[in-house]
């Protein structure tokens, strides 16, 4: 490098480590391990330093958030290590603090030992509550629940692996690991391991840093080097970690909007969706709690799954979860049929009378032994009314959840016909499936047995179970229900006629 490069370069980063600095004491303490890491990432990623400065980490310490009142705090640990009190949290606190929990992924860094990959035990410190919530949780197993399950397994292979047609005929082989990151692993989380180390020349000189498998990742079941699972990151976003950001829907639309779980398209086109669009310039997503009719006046996916809500009173209507079923009976998506939600997060245990890792039979009936009861799916549905009475009246409701009790059962009983259809294709040797122990997800019938529930029984369901219904009805709903159906029905049609007669005989 030329001198004067060199000279330029020292400027330049002494003058943004300088700014950072001043701006960092003046929200709050920051700690001397912390500022070393300023110092240095003020040049180098400029960005994520930017980032942390806008955050709530940067200016409250846990002290000063401990001492609001029970109601209004963001920390939920009860008392905060005196270490931790009176400095904000910044780059130290999270990646070199719980070193020792990480074995696997710490490294030794300009002379302190730190670690990429900040997990939920991480988080734990002084948000205990939240990630024990968020243990309890569909999405914190979603990795093990896709990829330990053989039934979700082949279908991921179907979808991500590459085909082949040679001689023998069309053939899918297993997916690559890069692939499924890039598709289904995106959001259910990747597994990340430390495979070795690389040395980099970097602006400081050459450094070590561990090679991390399937990185990057932020998906919410993701299993991470320390052994934990799960990602806090997935929705409360680095390096700011905003509130205001996990509220608003266009959080959960990154993985919520395609046709397998169309919430965010169906969100959009509600009177709900219109609301938030139209009028959320003057909401107060960062209040907590979040106030109903005075913070924001119609509900975005956060309100009726997890916030702290209160009505102008300070009454409470639906206290914080980060267990994002807390307040829904009935799972509606993902699965073949419409089903009370599982006990247990991890679902890999579930086995139904078929020996399919499934919740229901391939008739639909619930695998009730692994399911939560009558009684806690009526208490969960009074959970998310209590959301519903903030702006709506009793008669209201009961309209709308006996919609929604409709729409569940025309929805799987659509599915039950498709499942005829396709059981009839596999008794008769028209089609290789589980009655063959092949591949149940790989042949023309097959796949649009999966579209008649993973596409359009999903949209139906989501479509009355949050207020966008003409979403439910031609734009993968229950138009192209029966429309897939009668297709289904003509092309087993074609395959009996395509056999020899002395076969059709049998």
């Amino acid at each position: 490098m030329k001198r004067g490069s060199a000279v330029l370069a020292v400027l330049l980063w002494s003058t943004l480590a300088l700014a950072a600095s001043a701006s960092a004491q003046s929200q709050g303490r920051i700690s001397d391990a912390t500022q070393e890491c300023i110092n240095c990432h003020s040049l180098i990623t400029p960005g994520i330093v930017a980032d942390w400065q806008k955050s709530r980490h940067a200016q409250v310490t846990p002290a000063e958030g401990l001492a609001k009142p029970a109601q209004q705090r963001r920390i939920s640990v009860a008392k905060v290590a005196p270490e931790l009190a009176d400095i904000v949290i910044g780059c130290a606190e999270c990646h070199g603090m719980n070193s020792a929990a990480h074995p696997q992924d710490s490294f030794e860094h300009n002379g302190f030992t730190i670690h990429s990959v900040v997990s939920p035990p991480d988080c734990a410190t002084c948000h205990p509550t939240e990630t024990t919530d968020f243990a309890d949780n569909l999405m914190a197993q979603a990795y093990a629940n896709l990829m330990n399950n053989p039934v979700y397994a082949m279908m991921v292979n179907n979808t991500n692996g590459l085909a082949e047609f040679t001689d023998s005929g069309f053939h899918h082989l297993p997916a690559d690991d890069t692939s499924n990151a890039d598709s289904c692993l995106a959001c259910h989380g990747t597994d990340v391991k430390v495979t070795g180390t690389v040395t980099r020349d970097t602006a400081m000189g050459e450094m070590t840093f561990p090679v991390l498998s399937n990185w990057p990742n932020a998906g919410v079941g993701r299993l991470n080097p320390d052994g934990s699972t799960g990602a806090c990151s997935s929705c409360h976003t680095r390096h700011q970690f905003s509130i205001e950001m996990a509220r608003k829907p266009y959080t959960c639309a990154e993985c919520h909007k395609g046709p397998d779980v169309p919430a965010y398209k169906v969100y959009e086109v509600s009177v709900h969706g219109n609301i938030q669009k139209s009028m959320d310039k003057s909401w107060n997503y960062s209040a907590v709690p979040w106030t109903v009719g005075k913070d924001f006046t119609a509900p975005t996916c956060a309100a009726c799954h997890a916030s702290e809500l209160v009505d102008e009173n300070g009454e409470t209507l639906a206290k914080r979860s980060h267990r994002m079923n807390d307040r829904l009976p009935w799972r509606i998506f993902g699965l073949p049929y419409a089903h009370p939600h599982p006990i247990k997060a991890d679902t890999t245990a579930i086995v139904n009378k078929g020996g399919l890792n499934l919740p229901t039979e391939l008739t639909g009936e619930p695998v009730s032994a692994f399911l939560i009861s009558n009684e806690e799916m009526a208490e969960r549905q009074r959970r998310m009314e209590r959301v519903c009475a903030g702006c709506h009246s009793q008669q209201w409701i009961d309209g709308h959840f006996d919609r929604l009790d409709r729409s569940i059962e025309t929805s799987n009983s659509m599915t039950l016909q498709a499942t005829k259809i396709l059981s009839s294709a596999w008794q008769e040797g028209l089609a290789q499936g589980l009655p063959q122990g092949a591949n149940p997800f790989d042949e023309a019938i097959e796949m649009k047995w999966i579209e008649q529930w993973l596409f359009f029984g999903n949209s139906v369901r989501f479509a009355t179970a949050m207020g966008g219904v003409d979403y439910g009805v031609f734009a993968d709903g229950r138009w192209t229900q029966a429309k897939n159906l009668q297709e289904m029905a003509d092309y087993l049609k074609f395959l009996r006629a395509s056999q020899p007669q002395a076969e059709q005989k049998k």
